[in-house]
């Protein structure tokens, strides 16, 4: 909100007096490095499906998490936003979609507490692993709305590493002002039009947004002392620090100069397996301390 209020005072007094770069000087964005592990190597991605997801849903997920480390001559877009992880410390983080588990039958109900993520998240085990629960529409997660996902571990039994988990929800009918904006209408600041979802999905598009922000924050720090800036409780983190940032001449309420689909009239910034689109926001950027986008 500070910020809000800061652009808006240099507008005004741009617009009323010239303004000079000299002037004013933007400070680079700095996340720090608190000297913790990071996620390096190869990682499965098991997806834990809490509820009714379409099989045409699951698919645009699963291929979005696959197009991220993608490789030859004809790698996706996608697997150039990812790249960007491989500049913080130890090198690349290469994920595949690994197993799957469906909860059509919601059994934990559909209200869910904090305790029950990380007890889902057990429900698969493994070496090198990020264990995904998407939660579907109808479901209720504490917190939900005021948080569009988050990210935490588990403790190690008798030895064996930490697990890692991520929980992202469908906002579609719940807060898609709040977790699927550019898609939706914010619920506060500038009500411009929503863009059009680049897989024709409100919920999906605007989980793929939050999922990627997610990933991207698991793998830089996965035990709240890898790279972020704040306090560690409530870290801005490699996506997070860049919120609201998807393209080129971005401002808040603006998610900046976006690919545009010529027959659907959807908005993107990336191309995925499969043909498929998407539009992933900016990530921070280690050698240049900015954020960084696709477009």
């Amino acid at each position: 909100m500070a910020f809000i209020y800061g652009f808006a005072t240099f507008f005004l007094l741009c617009f009323i007096h010239p303004c000079f770069s000299a002037l004013v000087q933007e400070q680079p964005l700095v996340l720090k490095y608190h000297n913790g592990a990071l996620l390096k190597g190869n990682f499965s991605v098991n997806l834990i499906w809490y509820g009714k997801f379409t099989p045409v849903q699951r698919s645009v997920i699963v291929d979005f998490i696959n197009s991220l480390s993608s490789t030859g001559k004809t790698a996706p877009s996608a697997s150039s936003w990812w790249k960007t992880t491989e500049k913080y410390k130890g090198g690349a983080s290469t994920l595949a979609v690994g197993k799957q588990v469906l909860f059509e039958n919601y059994p934990l109900g559909k209200t869910l507490k904090n305790p029950h993520l990380p007890a889902l998240a057990s429900k698969l085990n493994g070496i090198n692993t990020i264990n995904v629960i998407l939660t579907a529409k109808d479901v209720a997660v504490e917190g939900f709305c005021m948080r569009c996902g988050t990210h935490g571990s588990t403790k190690g039994v008798r030895g064996s590493a930490r697990g890692v988990f991520l929980w992202v929800g469908n906002s579609e009918t719940q807060c898609p002002g709040q977790c699927a904006w550019p898609f939706h209408q914010p619920i506060y600041g500038p009500q411009t039009p929503p863009l059009v979802a680049p897989n024709g999905d409100v919920g999906i598009d605007g989980m793929i947004i939050n999922l990627a922000t997610l990933l991207a924050g698991t793998v830089t720090n996965p035990f709240n002392n890898g790279y972020f800036q704040g306090p560690a409780n409530a870290p801005l983190e490699a996506v997070s620090a860049c919120t609201g940032i998807f393209g080129s001449g971005s401002y808040p309420g603006y998610p900046g100069q976006l690919l545009v689909d010529k027959t659907t009239g959807a908005s993107y910034n990336a191309n995925g397996l499969k043909g498929r689109k998407y539009l992933l926001p900016a990530m921070w950027d280690p050698p240049t301390s900015a954020c960084k986008t696709l477009v």
